[in-house]
């Protein structure tokens, strides 16, 4: 039996929802906010900024950790705060967050697609690459110009973030050196990425990059991390580690919170 499109419309727009303010009970860290006059975007763009206690203390350069939904009543907070505590507890080396907040998520975190039904969920769609030029032609260099930071750039991003991760990964892998990305949301244009991944990870670069994904039990989601999962054990790049955390307990809504620690230890853990 077919479903009906305003059913399966509403499932799409229900789980791109899921990722709302961050819950009142998130500690808000010390941080800077820039605010970045964007010409690629045309609009000016809020960027937060948490450095660990080391950088005050430390002359050494520092790893970068980039993320979207990195407003304060989006995602930065409680990444923020588990970078700290992770930090302080020496499961992984000093890290700066530079989180972006959003002004038109779904633009700007999705990529082309023919899809009718994708094309609904906001007035404009499709504007990944223009954001991902955002990304490296103009915050990179604020940031290297404000602080002192290494070329070791990592991005983390989850549902409609964790797609833009993904599809960085596999469209421009020289972007950052570390990927991780939570319920990505892969169905995005008839799951184009899947489909095409084989043909992206033959042309990878040669240099290393680490990749951490996960899935919850949604099922528009589960079976594109999979197969990208089987895809990666029969031809992975030599120089790509990657791990897949199969998470079928958990939901949309919770797989965040509940494996970031993991995978930022995994990711961003000291030897």
């Amino acid at each position: 039996m077919n479903k009906s499109p305003h059913l399966f419309l509403l499932l799409i727009l229900t789980l791109l929802n899921c990722s709302g303010p961050a819950p009142a009970n998130d500690k808000i860290p010390k941080h800077e906010t820039i605010t970045l006059d964007s010409k690629i975007l045309g609009e000016k763009r809020v960027i937060n900024v948490w450095l660990p206690p080391q950088y005050q203390t430390n002359l050494d350069s520092i790893n970068v950790l980039y993320m979207a939904d990195g407003g304060i009543k989006e995602d930065f907070p409680h990444i923020a705060n588990t970078l700290d505590t992770l930090i302080q507890t020496k499961k992984i080396a000093p890290v700066m967050l530079v989180g972006i907040e959003n002004t038109q998520r779904r633009r700007d975190l999705t990529g082309a697609t023919a899809v009718a039904t994708d094309k609904e969920i906001a007035p404009i769609v499709g504007g990944a690459n223009a954001f991902r030029s955002f990304v490296e032609e103009e915050l990179f260099p604020l940031v290297e110009q404000r602080y002192r930071v290494n070329k070791n750039r990592s991005i983390i991003g989850e549902s409609l973030a964790g797609l833009f991760v993904v599809e960085t990964l596999f469209l421009k892998p020289e972007m950052f050196d570390n990927y991780i990305a939570f319920d990505p949301s892969l169905w995005w244009n008839d799951h184009h990425l899947v489909k095409t991944a084989a043909e992206h990870l033959n042309k990878f670069p040669s240099s290393p990059k680490k990749f951490w994904f996960a899935s919850s039990s949604a099922e528009d989601i589960f079976p594109h991390t999979k197969s990208i999962s089987m895809l990666l054990s029969q031809n992975s790049p030599q120089n790509l580690s990657w791990n897949y955390s199969d998470e079928p307990k958990e939901e949309h809504q919770t797989i965040f919170r509940a494996t970031k620690r993991k995978a930022l230890i995994w990711t961003l853990g000291t030897p």
